[in-house]
């Protein structure tokens, strides 16, 4: 369940006769993404961060904590979410389970039905939609589970359509009063470094099903104005806390993911002319900030960006959370309101799928134009 590399699939091929399809794997067609962002620091994996600050983690409980109440499931996909460095530490806690999601969570699920245990399960998130019924039964079990789905959205996805991880909120599925369930998606891999160490480590603020998404491309990490690192030293995550990138007196682009720094040279730019939009960073996709929905409500304009599908994305939820606010509700003028989400099929291309869905910061400086009127 994984890729070939070349110079096994190669003779492969050749020795069945099929020569074409060798040729074409011989040929150099490796490109990679022109632009050169604004606001933008060092490139850098946040799948393989996350699997590594796992590990970390781990790593610093004693041997008889984390057999006790540890258990590390996997779906035949360790290496491309990067929790084979947890199997190459510590394989006493490591299930290679193979294919089968459903189960594999499940189980995952099971194991962490005890207050003071916690299953650890990874896929890709185009996986995700097969787990719902899985989910609603260990939410009701009070089950604790941390799960990475790396490959989320669409950028830089070798397989096209058929593994862009779109609905993430289906992972959100029971009642308001059921067993805590967040999802976060960090923007670089400072952020996912702090979110994973204030998120794994069970208590009783922090306990229940945590969702984790990661790209499968680099991201690079977000700066500040003056070039500093904005998750560098000193920064502490606090779920469910919305995180100003850049204030704007003209409105704000809302954003996560590798959507962020997208829209960050976006905002850079259309500030340079004269448009004062502003940015922020919304990693706990499912919990509402209301000061900082109140902040946007009033503000003249807001514009999600997500690089998840927009029939089920934030998005979709956006809308009802401003006119839940208090502006709304008092009778306050809302911001105007517009969203950039994955909406059509990719076929062919890597880094192109961002452009392609029409979240690159040059469509982005277009959206915002047309709302302001500009």
């Amino acid at each position: 369940h994984d890729a070939v590399d070349a110079k096994y699939s190669i003779p492969y091929f050749e020795s069945r006769g099929h020569t074409q399809a060798a040729e074409y794997l011989k040929l150099a067609t490796k490109t990679s993404d022109p632009k050169e962002y604004q606001g933008a620091g060092k490139m850098d994996s946040m799948r393989k961060k996350v699997g590594q600050v796992v590990t970390d983690i781990l790593s610093s409980m004693s041997a008889e904590d984390r057999k006790e109440n540890i258990m590390v499931i996997d779906s035949d996909l360790g290496g491309s979410t990067a929790f084979n460095t947890i199997q190459k530490t510590h394989p006493e806690i490591y299930v290679q389970s193979g294919v089968m999601e459903r189960g594999n969570f499940a189980a995952a699920a099971g194991f962490g039905m005890h207050a003071n245990k916690q299953g650890v399960f990874s896929t890709f998130a185009a996986f995700l939609e097969m787990l719902c019924s899985e989910i609603t039964m260990a939410r009701l079990n009070h089950s604790n589970v941390f799960s990475h789905f790396s490959h989320s959205g669409v950028d830089d996805m070798a397989d096209n359509t058929c593994h862009f991880g779109l609905n993430h909120y289906f992972a959100d599925n029971g009642l308001e009063d059921g067993y805590d369930t967040k999802l976060y998606f960090p923007a670089d891999c400072n952020q996912a470094k702090a979110l994973v160490e204030a998120t794994f480590p069970l208590s009783e603020t922090n306990k229940g099903m945590r969702f984790v998404f990661t790209t499968r491309s680099k991201t690079p990490n977000v700066l500040n104005e003056d070039g500093s690192e904005r998750y560098g030293e000193g920064y502490t995550f606090v779920p469910g806390k919305d995180e100003i990138i850049r204030e704007g007196s003209s409105g704000y682009i809302i954003a996560f993911g590798d959507a962020l720094y997208r829209s960050l040279d976006a905002v850079i730019t259309l500030k340079a002319q004269g448009i004062d939009v502003g940015l922020i960073n919304k990693p706990t996709l499912n919990v509402v900030d209301k000061e900082m929905m109140e902040k946007i409500a009033s503000s003249p304009m807001c514009l999600v960006v997500e690089p998840i599908g927009k029939k089920t994305g934030m998005g979709s939820k956006f809308g009802t959370w401003l006119m839940e606010t208090e502006t709304a509700q008092n009778g306050g003028k809302l911001c105007k309101f517009g969203s950039v989400s994955t909406y059509r099929e990719g076929c062919g291309g890597l880094w192109e799928q961002a452009y392609h869905q029409g979240y690159d910061s040059n469509s982005l400086q277009e959206k915002v134009k047309s709302m302001l009127g500009k």
